[in-house]
């Protein structure tokens, strides 16, 4: 019974350990709520402009909102882990996938094939944004935030060319279902498109080894090379993958709002996604990676923005408290408190795994049944 116990703390503790950051966060958050203001928590019914009910409030908000940011945290996630660094373009990227999203929806009949175009033509677009940026990093060898600071810099003004210097409007029943509701459903789209996401990451994770080539290369790349693996072309397919992320973000954007605003779209979401995937435990110098902490860190952003916003905090000053998040963070992951924590958290399970802890689990695990 001992060996049982002690084995099933263990898978606990390996599992959990990942999550302790993003987790904590998250409660902190919604303890802070709760004794701010209940009703920050209260979720109404009321009427769509189309005649159907939909649910309304700060936790729907939380939750639709930071689908894109969430999305594109999971690509993230296996820039930083491959990589050893981040993509600073991705908003520049949602630009032009976006521009490009609404340029064949509005050249073209309002069909489902045609949509279907619309959505492809937009993911290739951003993913050949992708593939720049990592050929620069994996062929190159250049680092990634320097790297894709060129399409973060003229990212939007290629929009801009794109869209003929327009702000287009866009009326398409299928995009607007994407970025708002399906006629009926009372929960926003984008919530189960982060679900769907999601779901594809995770299966393609757990059937492939693309997970373990990705922190190979990102321990060791020499390593991951001497056994057959080529870091080039993983790093160049994970900021392919992200240009994916990146497209259906966009297009999530542009149906919410309606309009495809070049210099406005996702404006700011770099700081965001790389936060959520810094918040989600994950090592911003690569390595092993965390994609569930990566998504809960994401929605503790857009908690943190919304519940600011209930304070009526300006919007310049959000930027400044998200500021102090990232010092936060640049601290606890620093080499010292790691060790300092590492030290404390073996401590713990050294205490956990004393027979004498063992044999008060076990006395208590008998009372039970």
């Amino acid at each position: 019974m001992n060996t049982v116990l002690t084995e099933s703390r263990r898978f606990s503790t390996k599992h959990l350990l990942p999550l302790i950051i993003p987790l904590t966060a998250l409660l902190l958050l919604v303890v802070f709520n709760l004794f701010r203001d209940l009703s920050f928590f209260e979720i109404r019914t009321v009427t769509h402009a189309d005649g159907f009910t939909v649910l309304q409030g700060n936790l729907i908000s939380v939750f639709n909102s930071a689908s894109g940011i969430a999305i594109m945290a999971m690509g993230m996630t296996l820039v930083t882990a491959a990589a050893k660094g981040q993509d600073i373009s991705v908003g520049a990227g949602a630009a032009i996938a976006g521009s490009v999203l609404i340029n064949v929806l509005r050249s073209n009949p309002f069909t489902m094939p045609y949509f279907i175009l619309a959505l492809v033509a937009s993911i290739l677009a951003a993913m050949a944004v992708g593939a720049f940026n990592g050929t620069l990093v994996s062929v190159f060898k250049i680092q990634p935030m320097i790297a894709t600071l060129i399409f973060f810099t003229i990212g939007r003004s290629i929009a801009f060319w794109i869209n003929g210097g327009a702000t287009p409007t866009i009326n398409h029943p299928l995009l607007r279902s994407l970025g708002g509701f399906i006629h009926g459903v009372p929960i926003p789209t984008p919530i189960f498109v982060v679900i769907l996401m999601g779901i594809i990451f995770g299966v393609v994770l757990k059937f492939t080894n693309l997970g373990l080539y990705v922190q190979s290369v990102g321990i060791n790349q020499n390593s991951a090379r001497l056994n057959g693996i080529s870091p080039v072309k993983m790093k160049l397919l994970v900021f392919m993958i992200l240009g994916v992320c990146v497209a259906i973000a966009a297009a999530l954007s542009v149906g919410g709002i309606g309009l495809m605003n070049h210099s406005t779209i996702l404006i700011g979401s770099e700081m965001d996604v790389i936060l959520a995937v810094a918040i989600g435990g994950n090592a911003l110098s690569g390595g092993k990676f965390n994609m569930i902490g990566s998504v809960i860190g994401a929605y503790v952003i857009q908690g943190l923005t919304v519940t600011l916003y209930a304070m009526r905090v300006s919007s310049t000053d959000i930027l400044a408290y998200k500021a102090v998040v990232v010092v936060i963070l640049v601290v606890l992951g620093s080499p010292v408190v790691k060790e300092k924590l590492g030290q404390l958290w073996k401590l713990i399970v050294k205490k956990a795994d004393d027979p004498k802890v063992a044999a008060i689990s076990e006395e208590g695990f008998n009372d039970e049944n």
